[in-house]
């Protein structure tokens, strides 16, 4: 996780139920007109956006950005493509570890940093049905153990 990481606007749940998360980036995301008042107002939804790379560079697609309400004819198409900013070197990454079966780029939380939207984007391995059901027992158990602790603390 980067550090100093502001306010987070958007959070995709999804990403980490359905892919093991190996390796983090922060990126910078290009917006337009308006869409950064969304942005800020918390109109955003990551839930079936995915990462990909064109001509070397990182685009984020399925990204919903809900039109501004006082933006009138400025606003803009919410489901559109958006620019990632990222380094060369984090592009040649991505595209050496996207060759690899079963990997892919999601994005797994949208944050203002400095006044600057960033979205935190991973490199995740997809799950299996039996790792879903694993991870579900783990986090049943850990809350059974903190309802058994909170339970003795009580008494």
């Amino acid at each position: 996780m980067p550090k100093g990481m502001g306010k987070t606007v958007a959070q995709n749940k999804k990403a980490n139920h359905d892919y093991f998360i190996e390796e983090t980036f922060e990126a910078g995301i290009v917006l337009q007109g308006t869409e950064i008042k969304s942005v800020r107002n918390g109109k955003v939804q990551l839930r079936d956006a995915f990462v990909r790379i064109r001509n070397n560079e990182a685009w984020i697609s399925n990204m919903h950005i809900s039109p501004y309400e006082q933006g009138n004819r400025f606003n803009h198409d919410p489901i559109r493509s958006r620019k990632l900013l990222l380094h060369k070197r984090q592009i040649n990454q991505l595209i050496g570890t996207i060759k690899e079966q079963g990997i892919t780029i999601v994005p797994i939380k949208m944050y203002m940093k400095d006044g600057y939207a960033k979205v935190l984007i991973g490199i995740g391995k997809g799950k299996k049905n039996y790792d879903k059901r694993e991870d579900l027992k783990k986090k049943e158990a850990k809350r059974e153990v903190e309802r058994a602790f909170k339970a003795r603390l009580r008494e």
